[in-house]
């Protein structure tokens, strides 16, 4: 079949520019479709709100990428580009109905929520959260005119979001002040200490909140937060059906359950992450000669590690020492290196295969799944470098 838009002859080929030109037009003409299309995903957000559907419809986007997917067989495009393309796609349409409100009971009541450390990243986040959701907020910090202690005593939500090595001692001194019935929350990455000082300082309704994700991350849509019930069914379904409507994943815990899997999530790596930065820059090696060798998978790992030292280190180091298993973790790390080390000076390839198999053995199916999915991300990386 011939292309009415490819020249047979090479004296009449276009030119570059020409050619460039008539690659901009397509663009635009892509992006008027993509504007149509939001149109019609924000008549889709009024009809769910109004009919209280979810913003998620699982089914509907395995059809869509299928159907997708065998389109772009004849059209000539590669089909696990257009996949990539329209996953993108429906996550930013996800996001808009996140933001229109559609999982928001549309008699929902508006509450006072105070944010205790709002000036800082994470209460930011949250306040801008909770306004989004249609509640009014209340801003408290050390240089705001509104005192935690009014915000504290007046609010229907009480949100701390403190430094963590302050946290109890905040929630000693404004729990009491929260009313027997609103709800008093915290943002701390440990759940046990703050829990418990909430049910002790105050008689309101507690839940523990642990948000998966820093104050930057540019959407709340599909991020996960931890909830650790204290006190009061009322307000944590109230609270579940505010997060969600938010576009969050919810996961239940008890407060011990959570600091032991954070010692793992955060505290195991985060000590690996600033050993392995601190002895890069013990080495020698200048980080520039390394990047003119460097593969995908290290500029990855190198991203991660060079991203980590650019936040806070207070931050960082309270989140380590404030993990009661912390000493326990990073004492088993220590010991894997060492026993590793030992097995790979040893040379013998049946003990550097069977370490292999038990850490495969350990991570199971996921392996696959993580070839898969880091796979994409280096496809991703490359692209931008």
């Amino acid at each position: 079949m011939s292309n009415p838009d490819a020249s047979t002859n090479p004296s009449d080929a276009r030119s570059l520019p020409v050619l460039r030109a008539m690659i901009d037009a397509v663009d635009h003409e892509m992006l008027q479709l993509l504007s149509r299309r939001n149109g019609l995903v924000g008549e889709i957000a009024a009809h769910k709100r109004q009919n209280s559907i979810s913003i998620r419809d699982h089914k509907r986007e395995r059809e869509l990428i299928q159907d997708r997917r065998k389109r772009s067989v004849p059209l000539g495009l590669r089909p696990d580009v257009i996949e990539n393309m329209f996953r993108l796609i429906l996550w930013a349409s996800r996001d808009r109905q996140a933001t229109l409100r559609v999982e928001v009971p549309l008699d929902v009541e508006t509450r006072t929520v105070a944010i205790i450390g709002g000036s800082g990243g994470m209460g930011q986040c949250m306040a801008k959260m909770f306004a989004d959701l249609g509640h009014a907020v209340m801003i408290a910090d050390l240089d705001t005119d509104l005192t935690p202690g009014d915000a504290a005593a007046s609010a229907d939500v009480v949100v701390i979001s403190v430094p963590i090595d302050v946290t109890t001692s905040v929630i000693a001194e404004l729990g009491p002040l929260v009313r027997q019935d609103a709800l008093l929350m915290d943002v701390t990455s440990i759940k046990e200490e703050p829990l418990e000082a909430m049910l002790k300082h105050s008689k309101a309704s507690v839940v523990g909140t642990h948000p998966l994700f820093g104050p930057s991350v540019h959407t709340l849509q599909g991020q996960r937060i931890i909830l650790t019930h204290g006190r009061g069914d009322d307000w944590l379904a109230w609270l579940k059906t505010m997060l969600s409507a938010r576009g969050l994943v919810i996961k239940e815990s008890t407060s011990t359950e959570h600091d032991r899997a954070m010692a793992v999530v955060q505290v195991l790596t985060h000590f690996a992450t600033e050993v392995m930065g601190k002895t890069m820059a013990q080495f020698g090696v200048p980080l520039k000669e390394t990047l003119e060798f460097t593969s995908p998978v290290y500029l990855m790992e190198l991203l991660m590690t060079a991203r980590h030292f650019a936040q806070s280190p207070q931050l960082y180091a309270s989140i380590q020492k404030s993990n009661p298993l912390m000493n326990e973790i990073t004492q088993a790390f220590l010991d894997a290196g060492v026993e590793h080390k030992k097995t790979i000076e040893s040379g013998s390839p049946s003990d550097i295969e069977e370490t292999f198999n038990q850490v495969r053995e350990f991570f199971g199916n996921f392996s696959d799944q993580a070839l898969e999915q880091s796979s994409y991300l280096i496809d991703r990386l490359v692209e931008r470098s």
